[in-house]
């Protein structure tokens, strides 16, 4: 039975960074099965986790000192509550992990301590018939675990809040800016060369001075978007986050327009206020998933209007900011 350590190494600490910061996301995963923590008995609690390697040395880090099984599931490297949500951490799939493992061979009691956030794909009643094992819903938090085993599997009120505090909130900040270091090059370099085009046909003078302008709004509307929308979330108006970067943005298009009004004339400014509050917003909406305010419902409800006005504030933009030295 292979036996993990609680104790994170170098190599997993590299790992983390590299999970945060979308270097080696995608298959940062642990081989799904059985594992021990300690020295478990027939007698020890079985918990619950999934195969993406980050929830899994979240869990096993909060173990020190405890004597316990690990049943870790296939999500394809998810975590526990997107893959709930897509329907790997499932009924059927823990159950046949425990058929896999031959879970009743190992332990005597039939319980499964479930990760909270895995409510959404996993009946408790449907696994019982399909296994054999109860499943127990844990805290939500890895670190209330012990808690919650030394309290006989019975959860605080607090182990069942869900919290999206300011640490967690700028924890997600690096891997969002990371993925999306490659369109934004590519966006700004064709932004750059599109902005050269006018009056006397192409101008690598107007390319430069006009590309680096819209450039500059387009890296402030990233900081609007991607790190001022989840850090100030809370003191943000409105509930729906393409709404809390469209606000964010406006203060971009305000300076913007500004600055440039004088010599840049009201098409162009107008068109970068608009691509400003699109940027911000889009960037702004991809938090929506990542965060305890809204179902899956929700996400895709906000989705599909955000979207849509995205698109027209994006485009308008564009064309208008192209066409701005046309009406000088």
């Amino acid at each position: 039975m292979p036996q993990v350590a609680n104790i994170l190494s170098r190599s997993d600490h590299r790992g983390t960074i590299g999970a945060r910061t979308g270097i080696q996301r995608d298959q940062y995963t642990v081989t799904p099965g059985l594992y021990c923590v300690g020295r478990p008995t027939s007698e020890s609690p079985v918990l619950v986790t999934a195969n993406y390697k980050l929830t899994f040395d979240a869990l096993r880090s909060e173990l020190g000192g405890m004597d316990v099984w690990i049943l870790v599931v296939d999500t394809r490297g998810i975590n526990v509550w997107c893959a709930a949500g897509k329907g790997t951490f499932s009924t059927e799939e823990v159950a046949y992990q425990v058929q896999r493992a031959r879970l009743t061979e190992v332990v005597n009691h039939r319980e499964l301590i479930l990760p909270q956030y895995s409510a959404p794909g996993v009946s408790a009643l449907q696994l019982k018939a399909a296994c054999g094992f109860k499943g127990i819903f844990g805290p939500i938090r890895a670190v209330d675990i012990r808690a919650f085993v030394a309290n006989g599997n019975i959860a605080y009120e607090a182990m069942r809040s869900a919290t999206f505090t300011l640490k967690e909130r700028a924890v997600l900040i690096p891997l969002e800016i990371f993925l999306l270091l490659k369109p934004l090059v590519l966006t700004l370099a064709g932004l750059m060369l599109l902005s050269g085009f006018g009056p006397q046909l192409y101008s690598l003078a107007r390319a430069w001075q006009r590309g680096g302008t819209i450039a500059l709004v387009t890296l402030a509307s990233v900081l609007a978007g991607a790190i001022l929308a989840p850090l100030l979330l809370p003191w943000i108006p409105g509930r729906q986050f393409w709404c809390k970067g469209v606000l964010l943005g406006i203060p971009v298009a305000i300076f913007t327009g500004l600055r440039l009004l004088p010599s840049a004339g009201w098409t162009a400014v107008i068109g970068l206020a608009l691509w400003a509050m699109a940027v911000s917003s889009y960037l702004a909406m991809n938090f929506t998933g990542s965060t305890p305010f809204t179902s899956l419902s929700g996400v895709e409800m906000e989705m599909r209007k955000g979207l849509a006005i995205q698109i027209v504030f994006a485009l308008s933009g564009l064309l208008c900011w192209f066409a701005g030295p046309f009406f000088l």
